[in-house]
């Protein structure tokens, strides 16, 4: 069953949903928010883009182009509606396509800025997996890896450019390695925590495409003041106003 719900609360975006499927989150909106985005830029790349969550978010802070890249065919379907349904055909393209490779097809050093939300859990045969097969591809890196994202991300940049990821904080070094193996210098980290005094369940965390060594940790994220109170930050995310 095919829903219809609000994705921020200012502007009134919509976005296509399937319940029984995987479905954009909070994480999608704090990797839109977090994204390093200038006015030189001219073409982003959303690599594993669902329902397309981080392309429309991405408009309301840039007029660069933006493709979005996803390989199961529901969700670029639902993609798709959700980019038409806000009139922004003619700066988002969706491709039903594998994020492996993309480069090839879009180009060595086309972009400015890749944004990814990876599958975030390694995949073994013992691994506890969902029985839904669009969920398990979601979050187990069956189809993707961790190493595939970071070497199409860097394929793509220009020297200089930005990939933005959102992942779990247990693969902190191992996404730190992952990056500079494919000259990707990391640069900003920031930890999301539920509440202050609960551990990190999220990081985001931006590399710069064969940039200086660098790191700034910016102070921590957290997502509700109390129960069931989002932060100050939080609501910023989901009311971004006009400049």
């Amino acid at each position: 069953m095919i829903v219809e719900n609000e994705l921020l609360a200012y502007p009134k975006y919509k976005i296509f949903q399937d319940p029984e499927r995987f479905n954009f989150s909070l994480d999608s909106m704090l990797l839109g928010y977090f994204a390093t985005v200038n006015k030189k830029m001219k073409n982003v790349v959303d690599l594993c883009t669902g329902n397309a969550p981080i392309p429309l978010y991405l408009t309301l802070r840039t007029k660069a182009f933006i493709t979005g890249v996803e390989i199961q065919k529901n969700s670029f379907d639902l993609a798709v509606k959700s980019v038409k349904i806000n009139n922004k055909e003619d700066q988002i393209k969706i491709l039903n396509d594998d994020v492996k490779n993309i480069s090839q097809k879009l180009g060595h050093q086309s972009c400015d800025l890749v944004t990814c939300n990876p599958p975030y859990f390694k995949y073994k045969e013992t691994s506890n997996i969902n029985k839904n097969e669009a969920l398990t591809i979601a979050r187990h890196e069956v189809l993707l890896t961790l190493d595939d994202v970071c070497k199409e991300a860097s394929l793509l940049l220009n020297n200089g450019g930005y990939f933005a990821m959102v992942h779990r904080p247990e693969r902190f070094l191992e996404i730190i390695d992952c990056l500079r193996k494919y000259r990707l210098e990391p640069k900003r980290v920031q930890f999301v925590y539920p509440n202050k005094d609960s551990t990190a369940n999220h990081l985001l965390i931006e590399a710069k495409k064969n940039g200086n060594p660098g790191l700034t940790f910016l102070k921590p994220l957290i997502v509700y003041e109390k129960p069931g109170i989002w932060s100050k930050e939080i609501l910023e995310i989901y009311n971004l106003k006009e400049e």
